[in-house]
């Protein structure tokens, strides 16, 4: 990784940071919640720095244990009663204005792939379209939650499409692994998410991203239904 500037590895360490902080924020500084992020950062930081993951002959593949063990966790938060209820509570403006670390994400990803460390489609110079979701979340923010110009069913589909854009790289992402089960990108794989400090992004962002989506659009399909039956009850 020496060919990766000293700043941009800041920089990410930074937007890892402030997305760990932003979360823990939006639920309210839950003790729970910043204990378990802290033991899965660690865990994730120690086999990070030991290497763990750029063994590429490994069978099964080890990358899937970097996102495989929070978007379980994200089920069994749907799934569980006193899940749903966490979710539900998760302040959804702290969940909005906490998209615009894709941003400095996306910042991220170019400088790897300028280091010939991941392909270009998982950039904005390829397929991925994801900064625009960090960069309309503090102008979606500002008129939902601001100015009230805009209402949740507006940011009920934000939501949506930025989902399918996080998606949309993750896929991209998985499949560009150097793994025995790669199928893309075979002349520049994805393998800068197997080195520290970049497997965070895999471990840490993307889950955090994910289930601040999920939070945000459970919470404003309630608030719909909400809506919706209070109108059917007043017609009637």
């Amino acid at each position: 990784m020496e060919n990766i500037s000293t700043p941009i590895i800041i920089l990410f360490l930074l937007t890892v940071l402030a997305t760990v902080l932003l979360f823990f924020k939006a639920t309210h500084y839950s003790r729970t919640v910043i204990i378990i992020m802290a033991i899965w950062i660690i865990l994730q930081t120690s086999l990070g720095i030991a290497g763990f993951y750029t063994s590429w002959s490994s069978v099964p593949p080890r990358f899937p244990l970097m996102i495989v063990p929070p978007v379980l966790c994200i089920v069994v938060l749907l799934i569980l009663p006193r899940g749903r209820r966490f979710l539900d509570a998760v302040d959804l403006r702290t969940l909005t204005i906490l998209h615009i670390i894709r941003v400095p994400v996306e910042i991220t990803l170019f400088y790897l792939l300028v280091a010939k460390l991941i392909p270009e489609s998982m950039t904005f110079e390829g397929s991925n379209f994801d900064i625009l979701s960090g960069i309309t979340a503090p102008i979606v923010y500002f008129l939902v939650f601001r100015t009230k110009k805009l209402g949740y069913r507006f940011l009920l589909a934000w939501n949506f499409i930025c989902l399918a854009l996080l998606l949309n790289v993750v896929i991209t992402a998985i499949l560009s692994a150097k793994t025995p089960f790669q199928q893309l990108a075979f002349d520049q794989p994805n393998i800068a998410v197997t080195y520290f400090p970049f497997t965070l992004l895999a471990a840490v962002v993307v889950p955090i991203v994910m289930v601040s989506h999920v939070a945000a659009i459970r919470q404003l399909v309630r608030k719909k239904n909400a809506v919706d039956t209070f109108k059917i009850a007043a017609a009637m």
